[in-house]
């Protein structure tokens, strides 16, 4: 067991919420990386946290925008011809020499550049760097964001000993070549830019996001960023949070004073295209042709397009060839391995976050007693309150002293100081919940009296009921880690769950105040509409599991909850289960590095 905090039981929810954190980077390296990218010149000025994030955090994500850049720069990323000597005249014909993605660097400068297309001849060149939109209608030519990635390449040109007076910027939208002049107060905004990006990379803390910036609508790491919803949580803005019936976020709201507060902006899709795979018939092949991936069995042989794949999950006595698995590690498609009965056992992973300071982060938050008391005995708090919730919406007649109950077992959580004291509170309101839990199924009593529930056990689950919730948890607790893996957070080092070899303490974390409302509404969900019958288990030797048709079905249930859009209850806007799994997890990790004050915990209304 943890060891017990001693702080006080008057000690208000929030109060240790955030861990103690040091304002700068530990030495895990001698400071900033030694040349700035170019691109990450443009990025500072047009918005630090951008940049903090693609360069310092190594984020990146992708959308409509980056897409269409990168067809733009299709041919200049394919690298033709060679830079000519600088001592070279032009070619016979009269042409300069064309190079097409050329890479420079300069020790001196601390600052490296791909450029797109190099003119050069006689000793002079011209870098024209090449952007996806149509030339503004501005007297310098562009903005100063772009002329200055550009000024960036022309003082590497003149580092290497060309003469470079000017550059380009093509701008595809328009088919327009713009010609930028490099003058002294450009040469000292780009220096200036460099020293900032410099100097960004040496604190673990990003830049305050923008305020209602229209630079927000079209980034591609909005969704990692999420700027409003950090605004308002750290009561920045004075956008109106949509609190819960039960006052579920009252610590947090943010009074407004206009008459007609704003609602959030969604700035992010709530779905994925892509879909996971599942494979769980005994002795089936996983292997990888071109573009797809061939799955052989004796009974349903299939195949999946690796671009419309978002993972792979393996149950039991699958193989999987290392062709397959070198081609999922590339792509970032994750593969994870279940047991036969659905117990989730580990994951599959290329390269983990780069994030390092996070990861320092989650380390010395999970030494701190305070911190994981104040995380906790939230989680139990939320926990217990959305059961109570899933009770009053679905029970025929919840009673009223049961609802009472756990909201006085939830009241108690939030001012408790003990881990030990809270996994005793959990234990009663579980106690509790489940002895109601069939008064949440629907149907008729014939059907309905197959599934009976004596209490919550697993390891094997003993009735019909356990082997569904059992399985069901084990798929949350898979996409949990996947959601904490994304945002550069260790999925094994926890904070109310004790760490332990090969369990995802911190999944199981996040997880705690989801169950009732993805995996316990799965399970009511398939057992009322017949999804599963009685016939869809196999008991023995004392346990009881799913058929493999029946897993197939409660997984394709599962999968369609996961998607199913909701009003989210903090910020108001619509959002897939899915998508809501990242978005807890990335505010996670504003908590951890001292941008928010305290993690918003996910309460239904």
């Amino acid at each position: 067991m943890r060891k017990a905090s001693q702080a006080p039981p008057s000690r208000t929810l929030g109060d240790a919420a955030r861990p103690k954190i040091l304002p700068r980077r530990l030495p895990v390296t001698s400071g900033a990386p030694d040349a700035v990218p170019a691109r990450i010149v443009n990025e500072v000025l047009y918005c630090e946290r951008l940049a903090f994030l693609e360069w310092a955090q190594g984020e990146w994500a992708d959308n409509e925008y980056t897409d269409e850049g990168r067809w733009v720069h299709r041919r200049a990323d394919e690298g033709s011809g060679q830079l000519a000597p600088v001592d070279s005249a032009e070619q016979e014909d009269g042409r300069p020499y064309v190079a097409r993605s050329v890479w420079l660097t300069s020790e001196r400068l601390g600052l490296t550049a791909k450029m797109d297309v190099v003119e050069s001849a006689d000793g002079v060149a011209v870098p024209i760097e090449y952007k996806r939109g149509a030339a503004p209608d501005v007297p310098e030519g562009a903005y100063l964001p772009e002329r200055a990635q550009l000024c960036a390449q022309v003082l590497l040109l003149r580092e290497h000993g060309f003469r470079c007076d000017e550059g380009a910027l093509y701008f595809a939208a328009s088919k327009r070549r713009v010609a930028i002049v490099i003058d002294d107060a450009l040469i000292e905004t780009t220096l200036a830019a460099i020293a900032r990006a410099r100097a960004l990379c040496e604190v673990t803390k990003p830049p305050p996001p923008l305020q209602n910036s229209p630079k927000c609508d079209g980034c591609s790491l909005v969704g990692i960023c999420l700027p409003d919803e950090t605004n308002a949580l750290r009561g920045d803005s004075e956008i109106l949070l949509h609190a819960g019936e039960d006052g579920a976020i009252a610590d947090v709201a943010v009074e407004s004073t206009d008459p007609s507060p704003r609602a959030l902006r969604r700035l992010h899709a709530s779905r994925d295209e892509r879909l996971p795979l599942y494979v769980q018939e005994q002795g089936a092949r996983v292997g990888v042709e071109g573009e797809r991936l061939l799955v052989k069995s004796k009974t349903s042989p299939t195949e999946a397009r690796l671009s419309n794949t978002s993972q792979v999950a393996i149950y039991g006595n699958v193989q999987v060839s290392t062709q397959a698995i070198r081609v999922l590690l590339e792509r970032g498609i994750p593969l994870f391995f279940f047991t036969y009965g659905g117990w989730f056992t580990g994951r599959l992973v290329g390269h983990d976050s780069k994030n390092i300071d996070l990861r320092i982060a989650q380390h010395r938050a999970a030494a701190d007693e305070d911190f994981c008391v104040g995380f906790a005995r939230a989680l139990v708090a939320a926990k217990l309150r959305n059961a109570r919730t899933l009770l009053r919406r679905n029970h025929t007649a919840p009673d009223p002293t049961l609802l009472a109950h756990l909201e006085q077992l939830a009241t108690k959580a939030e001012q408790c100081d003990r881990i030990e004291s809270l996994l005793g509170l959990e234990g009663t309101g579980a106690r509790a919940y489940f002895g109601a839990f069939t008064g949440m199924l629907k149907g008729d009593d014939e059907r309905l009296g197959a599934f009976d529930l004596d209490g919550r056990n697993r390891r094997p689950p003993k009735d019909r009921i356990n082997a569904l919730l059992s399985f069901t948890y084990g798929l949350l607790a898979k996409d949990v880690a996947l959601a904490l893996t994304s945002a550069g957070l260790d999925p094994l080092l926890g904070f109310y769950h004790q760490p332990r070899f090969g369990r995802p303490a911190l999944a199981l974390d996040i997880m705690e105040e989801l169950r009732p409302l993805l995996g316990d509404s799965v399970v009511l969900h398939v057992i009322s509409t017949g999804v599963v019958a009685a016939d869809d288990f196999v008991v023995r030797a004392g346990g009881v599991a799913l058929t493999p048709p029946a897993r197939r079905r409660v997984i394709s249930a599962y999968e369609r909850r996961l998607s199913t859009e909701i009003a989210h209850p903090l910020f108001g806007y619509a959002i897939s289960w899915r998508r809501t799994l990242e978005v807890q997890a990335r505010l996670l990790g504003r908590v951890l590095l001292g941008e928010l004050p305290r993690y918003p915990n996910f309460r239904t209304r």
